[in-house]
């Protein structure tokens, strides 16, 4: 029986397999070291919620250098069928949303994990929906102020059989309307080019077909591929010609911006970071600004404020360094009676 793995020598691909592989040979009560040059817990918990085991651990050394895990595995409660919890409240708010989100690719469909987080996760949402599709269940379980408990479930909405060309297929309907346009044009701007999306509406979006050709000129093509009553489905395919939602999210920011303060949220708990940036931002003025500084890239935190707010607000990067990123974000004075946005803030879809 295998009493020590040694994961020091490998990627961290190889050293996710090579630990998931010999777990999987240790019987139930007994102890296997693991040694790696980085924490592998969330390695752990992704066996777990694969292999529908119960393990637990316990750090003889915590780095820098070189990490040792005792891990044994115990019987599971509640004969195996409940989801696994992955509790991040201890990870680093930097490692979070990239470990969640490669932990839910490795979800095959009807698995899922607990999540447990120390503030509202929405923004992890609104990435999987803008990022990943209507292909998942977000269900709230628990809303206390220290301890978030969401069930994520992968499931087979929004997958296209036999079509190599469809990256994303999901239906609109189910979305709230503040959220409809942002989630389409991220998910648009994630295509590869030459690859398409399928939307299905409540009736033919020619609103955010408008807003396409505004946004992207030329670089796509769109095909009504049936339609009846209550029912559109629509095809978008992504061109050969690059557009401003290829990268990652930003926006031109006009100069005549008043920046009104910096706020610095690095020694704030993960849990008031998001509330502090909402409250700033609530009390800005048209034409309005304040940098946000942050010890790792507030990505997230863009999809949540483009779900949920208007075509007034701005977000632009200033700097982006390990440890320090800069953003500067505001509020636009956005003309009332300008054609192209009143159609796009009262379209119905």
């Amino acid at each position: 029986m295998v009493s020590e793995i040694d994961v020091r020598e490998r990627t961290a691909d190889e050293c996710r397999e090579q630990i998931r592989e010999d777990l999987r040979d240790i019987p139930t009560g007994e102890t296997v070291t693991i040694v790696a040059h980085h924490d592998v817990e969330a390695a752990l918990y992704q066996y777990q919620i694969k292999r529908g085991e119960t393990l637990d651990w316990q750090y003889e050394n915590a780095g820098p250098e070189v990490w040792e895990i005792r891990v044994s595995k115990s019987e599971r409660a509640g004969g195996g069928t409940a989801l696994t919890e992955f509790d991040v409240r201890e990870m680093p708010p930097r490692k979070r949303h990239s470990v969640l989100l490669e932990t839910f690719e490795l979800l095959d469909p009807e698995e899922g994990f607990v999540l447990v987080n120390d503030h509202d996760p929405k923004p992890l949402y609104h990435e999987l929906r803008s990022t990943r599709g209507d292909i998942f269940e977000w269900e709230y379980t628990n809303r206390d102020s220290q301890e978030w408990t969401v069930e994520i479930r992968k499931t087979d909405e929004g997958e296209v059989e036999d079509d190599d060309e469809v990256q994303a297929k999901f239906d609109v309907r189910e979305i709230p309307k503040q959220e409809r346009h942002p989630t389409i044009h991220h998910r648009y701007g994630n295509l590869e080019d030459g690859n398409a999306m399928e939307i299905t509406a409540p009736h033919e979006p020619r609103p955010l077909h408008r807003e396409f050709r505004q946004r992207y000129g030329q670089s796509f093509s769109w095909e009504v591929r049936d339609k009846e009553p209550g029912r559109c489905r629509v095809r978008i395919t992504k061109g050969g010609q690059s557009s401003t939602d290829d990268e990652a999210p930003s926006q031109s920011t006009d100069e005549s911006m008043d920046v009104t303060e910096e706020l610095d949220v690095r020694d704030l708990p993960p849990a008031q970071r998001h509330q502090q940036i909402f409250e700033a931002y609530e009390q800005l003025q048209s034409g309005e600004a304040f940098v946000l500084v942050n010890d790792h890239d507030p990505k997230p935190l863009y999809h949540q404020f483009e779900a949920e707010t208007g075509s007034e607000f701005r977000w632009e990067y200033r700097q982006q360094e390990p440890g320090e990123f800069r953003v500067l974000i505001g509020k636009a004075d956005v003309i009332e009676n300008d054609s192209s946005t009143s159609e796009t803030t009262k379209a119905p879809f």
